[in-house]
């Protein structure tokens, strides 16, 4: 018989051929990521994913050197962050047509035990805080994080056009051309307290003089900064959703201002329109009470 035959080696009629992948597939694949209105950061995020993997297996996609480097990442990197990597490599396996892509099954998410963090918690960060150079800077971020439940990145993508200091309202805009996204794809708006707004204000009073700053809040000089206090920048919005819920606050607000996704929620997606002003006056009544 010959290699097609029925008298084949069962191992080798089951053996399938690897696929050679040149650097324009990537690049086209890539290219349909970014349309997809994704961050900058992410699609870098992607690049390295892949890159990484197409250079363990040399460029050519074979279903035992994927499961090979697969099962090395796993030990190397937590679950929350290998199941990412194990998306995107499965997303790219199926825009190539590799028959076997779907196999590969993504690991349950881990355990979570939420961090309760506290009032008591976002004091000490700031008392840090006060004995670090351009401490303004740093204050100013707790505090305007602590108070409008905008996610890290949201923060760190804020300009001052953004902030209406009158009004105390933040804009967060999804404008991925101007390196702007949220994670809804939705633009919205949210508010802070007084006791923030000072913060802001003497703050920007540096950043408008120091031709240094390239960022409101620049994320690596952020980063730096928050270590060696209770928290970091990501949780701040976690404070702010526990803090609401212990002050009262309705949920469906919360998710509003948050920036959480209403799909499933009935009453968000077809009832409950607020305006701006209906918004800024339930926010006042939760947030600025006990200012």
């Amino acid at each position: 018989m010959n290699s097609c035959g029925a008298d084949a080696p069962r191992a080798f009629q089951n053996r399938i051929t690897p696929v050679d992948i040149t650097r324009k597939q990537l690049e086209e694949f890539l290219s349909l990521r970014e349309i997809e209105n994704l961050h900058s950061d992410w699609l870098k995020a992607i690049r390295r994913y892949l890159t990484r993997y197409l250079k363990y297996v040399k460029w050519s996609i074979d279903k035992e050197k994927t499961i090979e480097y697969l099962k090395s990442e796993l030990k190397n990197y937590q679950v929350s962050t290998y199941r990412k990597k194990l998306y995107q490599i499965r997303k790219f396996l199926n825009y190539c047509n590799i028959p076997w892509a779907n196999e590969i099954k993504l690991p349950r998410e881990p355990e979570y035990t939420i961090k309760r963090i506290t009032n008591t918690d976002i004091i000490e960060t700031l008392r840090i805080l006060e004995t670090k150079r351009e401490k303004e800077r740093y204050v100013a971020l707790v505090l305007l994080g602590a108070t409008s439940g905008l996610r890290s990145e949201e923060l760190y993508q804020l300009t001052t056009k953004d902030i209406d200091i009158e009004k105390k309202i933040l804009r967060v805009n999804h404008d991925p051309l101007n390196g702007q996204t949220t994670k809804t794809r939705k633009s919205r708006i949210t508010f802070f307290t007084e006791e923030t707004k000072q913060a802001i204000v003497s703050y920007l009073d540096i950043y408008q003089k120091n031709n240094r700053y390239t960022h409101l809040f620049d994320k690596n000089q952020c980063v730096i900064a928050l270590r060696g206090t209770p928290i970091r920048t990501k949780e701040l919005r976690k404070y702010f959703s526990q803090e609401w819920d212990r002050r009262g606050g309705p949920t469906s607000i919360k998710k509003i201002l948050m920036g959480h996704s209403l799909k499933g929620d009935v009453d968000l997606m077809h009832y409950n329109c607020q305006s701006e002003e209906d918004l800024k006056k339930i926010y006042d009544k939760v947030m600025c009470s006990k200012e």
